[in-house]
């Protein structure tokens, strides 16, 4: 009789592993820098990006998605599913010798995916910390890396320059410093690593490949030319007048390429009907010039580091045969947060084991193009650049200088001085923020929220702490959009007012998103309860965030100490 029972229940067992389909492999793609406006999904008729577009189109592109408004923030965010006022990196970026990085005691997604069987690489960009061992990827749940620690570096050379004094190179595999790779293209580079991580890996094992690439980040400041291409990328330009923006499309050409080479790799190894491919930007495009790049995010407002749409609505789709539906454009709201549960669900993970996130899966939302899983987002509070905003419904609400003197709308550099004549610096305005009466920024605070942002009339409490408002998402039907073409954003002749109708280092500005994606229309005035019940939530959550992590600089960290390299200087 117990020999009966132990047959059945073998049978039973191998049964059940028959039956269960194998964990899918997971391509995490990172563009740096790219704009919402450099991709031909998007309408870019100077940029063409086949590769990326294929992908996009058969899959399920994403417009209502969500990054931060920079690059550090949303790199923590996509790790670890939690917003970064939770971790303390909502302030700012991890520059140079700064001692600190994302906080050892959170759980990114390697680390989640291990007890799943995945193997988990990553080749690229890091830019979460790397003062000490601890905080690089290798200690962090990777099995391997192939790529640099620091927010940029030279395309060439790999050296990273934070400022004049602390310039070294910044290129590794694994925790060993790379010095024969001078001369060689880190788009190609990352690219042929990716390929080779999928032509080698054992095709019975879940592959986890975090592919955060360098492009199309700016390289150093004070290089001759910190936009890098090779020439025969360049040449496929000739359109482009401005030799900035070509060379800058020849750096988004060259991703696009890495893309596809990615994608025929997984096909060539028959992973491809197996696995989920997800591409996201980090942050909006720095826009005609800043931070020496030729990005561009027009018709929306502003750029890279700030919170108007031209800085925080991210370039996205997830692509998988594994999607029920694809095909389609998602209008339902998703934030960089939402990655890490959603995937983790498309894994086969058991959500319970998820813990404190601040995502909500998403994979039943897409896969289906079901219900929506979110009605609201937290942009960011950043309390040492005194700055608030947050999307509730159609509804988005921004307080404080959350532009920093850049909140124009840029078009794209076509002829050949446009980056003189429409450079940032020709649109910056002069509303910002100057405190001196301490001596420098103030800090925020509940205390004085008010007063930085402007005086508002809080709305009356909420008996459960929960906000709720009622959100008019329209027919189910009609939010569903076929791709049959590029998705692109008509906002209308722009008002006469659009500039000068909203200072939000006065008051906060209301803007209804799905009708006015460029922020033309300021609404404060005319919705001035929306206006403090938006901002009530503001300041819930400002009860719930940590204070930012970043440290002083610590010349120990300083390259010409550690032989011209930048490595971990902090012994744990």
């Amino acid at each position: 009789m117990e020999v009966l029972l132990f047959l059945l229940m073998s049978l039973v067992q191998m049964g059940y592993a028959a039956a269960s389909p194998p964990r899918p492999h997971i391509i995490l793609i990172v563009a740096d820098d790219l704009g919402y406006n450099d991709v031909s999904f998007h309408g870019s008729t100077q940029i063409p990006t086949p590769n990326i577009d294929k992908l996009a189109y058969s899959g399920v592109l994403l417009n209502n998605y969500y990054v931060s408004p920079i690059c550090t923030p949303t790199r923590s965010a996509l790790m670890t599913g939690r917003h970064p006022i939770h971790t303390g990196m909502q302030h700012s970026v991890i520059f140079g010798d700064e001692p600190y990085g994302l906080p050892l005691a959170e759980t990114i997604m390697p680390q989640h995916f291990a007890p799943l069987g995945y193997r988990s690489h990553i080749v690229g960009k890091w830019h979460l910390g790397m003062f000490a061992n601890q905080y690089t990827p290798l200690y962090r749940g990777f099995e391997s890396h192939f790529g640099y620690y620091q927010g940029c570096e030279d395309y060439y050379d790999h050296t990273y320059e934070a400022i004049p004094d602390q310039w070294g190179l910044d290129f590794r595999r694994d925790m060993q410093v790379l010095y024969n790779y001078t001369g060689y293209y880190s788009t190609q580079l990352f690219t042929d690593e990716a390929v080779r991580i999928i032509n080698t890996h054992n095709k019975s094992e879940p592959l986890f490949l975090y592919l955060p690439y360098q492009a199309v980040h700016s390289g150093n400041a004070d290089a001759p030319n910190p936009l890098q291409a090779p020439q025969s990328y360049i040449d496929r330009f000739p359109n482009i007048q401005n030799m900035k923006r070509r060379v800058y499309a020849a750096m988004v050409s060259a991703l696009d390429d890495g893309v596809g080479a990615v994608f025929s790799a997984l096909q060539n190894n028959k992973m491809a009907d197996n696995a989920i491919i997800v591409f996201t930007t980090d942050n909006g495009g720095p826009a005609n010039g800043f931070d020496y790049n030729a990005a561009n995010n027009y018709p929306l407002r502003g750029l890279k580091a700030t919170l108007w749409e031209g800085g925080v609505r991210g370039v996205g789709f997830i692509h998988s045969p594994l999607l029920s539906k694809s095909g389609y454009v998602s209008q339902k709201m998703l934030h960089v947060c939402d990655w890490l549960p959603t995937l983790y669900e498309a894994a086969g993970g058991n959500q319970t084991k998820l813990k404190n996130l601040d995502g909500v899966s998403a994979w039943k939302m897409l896969s289906t193009d079901g219900p929506p899983v979110r009605s609201e987002m937290l942009h960011n509070i950043d309390p040492i650049g005194k700055f608030a905003g947050i999307r509730v419904g159609d509804y988005k609400l921004v307080t404080g200088n959350i532009g920093n003197g850049y909140n124009d709308w840029y078009p794209p550099w076509q002829l050949a001085d446009d980056d003189k004549r429409l450079h940032v610096d020709v649109f910056k305005s002069d509303t910002q923020v100057k405190d001196k009466s301490q001596g420098g920024v103030k800090h925020l605070s509940t205390h004085n929220l008010r007063g930085a942002y402007g005086a508002v009339r809080l709305g009356g409490r909420l008996g459960d702490g929960v906000f709720r408002m009622s959100v008019d998402t329209g027919d189910e039907q009609a939010m569903t959009q076929y791709t049959s073409g590029p998705v692109t954003i008509d906002c209308g002749p722009r008002p006469a007012n659009a500039s000068t109708n909203c200072n939000p280092i006065k008051s906060p500005c209301l803007f209804h998103i799905p009708s006015d994606p460029c922020e033309y229309n300021n609404l404060a005035a005319s919705e001035p309860a929306i206006v403090s019940q938006l901002f009530l939530r503001i300041t819930e959550y400002m009860y719930t965030m940590v204070p930012p992590g970043n440290q002083p600089t610590d010349p120990r960290g300083n390259p010409r100490l550690h032989n011209g390299t930048w490595v971990p200087w902090v012994v744990l």
